[in-house]
């Protein structure tokens, strides 16, 4: 699949009269682009409208990319965002169902590019993978802390073990960013909170995100919250801006009402997708990548 397919811009009229003018074609890079990267919790399966340009991204025309564009002085944007991508789906094309693949999403950039959005490292580390054995390990045995006995086993932390791995991963990620885009300002965005902070009253949760409560504090802490620790790490150590968005999603984890969650639980609501974030979860996402763009100098309208 080339490259001009996957090219998703929305121009201003002036933009594109101009392009006219200079005799530019679609293959040609558009100017001072904002152009977003990343895997699901960036892409918005399920919330509504999806894009049907790459049906097997699963990618929301109303995800947190597409509520900042608007906002952002350069005119022309693209998101490449894509369901199940992790660090290697940037440099290689993404085998996605239904078709067409995804291109290696860094083909995104190039030396116009002004701002990029990055949201990667859950599937790197088997978010889905974990989720489904917790969920499992919870119907064999809802007592105690069954998941994260399964990912300890013989002393080994295999959690650990594979954040440890997704670093230079993604420190590579953020290298080939700024070969292609040396002028881009660079925002890693990190994962909300998808578990709440205590277990009080986690017996009720339980019907919709069927976790043994013994696994909440290590879903949390040893999975959600390392991860993010390291993706920040990386990040500002490259030299970039880290987005926090588990901090404000404090208290909007899955486990509340359908009317104050952001991040849905195993049994979603309408128009969302099984523990990802929501249309209110995109739109707070939002919040937090304009407020650190405004922070770092971006003018945001």
């Amino acid at each position: 699949m080339s490259f001009t397919s996957r090219v998703r811009s929305h121009a201003v009229p002036v933009v594109l009269a101009a392009a006219a003018a200079l005799g530019l074609t679609a293959c040609d890079p558009p100017p001072d682009s904002y152009v977003a990267l990343g895997d699901s919790f960036t892409a918005g399966p399920a919330i509504m409208p999806q894009d049907a340009a790459f049906p097997g991204c699963f990618s929301s025309t109303v995800n947190y990319p597409h509520l900042i564009a608007p906002f952002l002085a350069p005119p022309a944007f693209r998101d490449v965002s894509c369901s199940g991508a992790q660090t290697k789906d940037m440099t290689a094309p993404q085998d996605v169902k239904p078709d067409p693949d995804n291109p290696a999403q860094l083909e995104a950039l190039d030396a116009s590019t002004r701002i990029v959005t990055l949201g990667i490292g859950g599937n790197d580390i088997g978010f889905t993978e974990i989720a489904t054995q917790c969920g499992e390990s919870f119907l064999l045995q809802p007592k105690g802390s069954p998941c994260r006995d399964f990912y300890n086993s013989g002393g080994v932390d295999q959690i650990g073990g594979r954040i440890a791995q997704l670093a230079p991963k993604l420190d590579d990620v953020l290298d080939r960013i700024d070969a292609k885009s040396p002028r881009a300002k660079v925002f890693v965005v990190g994962y909300p909170a998808i578990l709440p902070e205590t277990t009080e009253n986690f017996v009720a949760c339980q019907a919709t995100l069927p976790v043994a409560e013994g696994d909440v504090a290590f879903l949390r802490d040893e999975v959600e919250k390392r991860l993010n620790a390291t993706i920040q790490y990386v990040a500002v150590s490259h030299g970039e801006a880290y987005v926090d968005t588990y901090t404000p999603s404090i208290g909007r984890d899955a486990c509340e009402p359908p009317t104050v969650r952001w991040v849905e639980p195993v049994a979603p609501g309408a128009d969302a997708f099984p523990v990802h974030p929501n249309r209110d979860g995109m739109e707070a996402s939002a919040r937090a990548v304009k407020s650190a763009m405004r922070a770092h100098g971006v003018t945001v309208r």
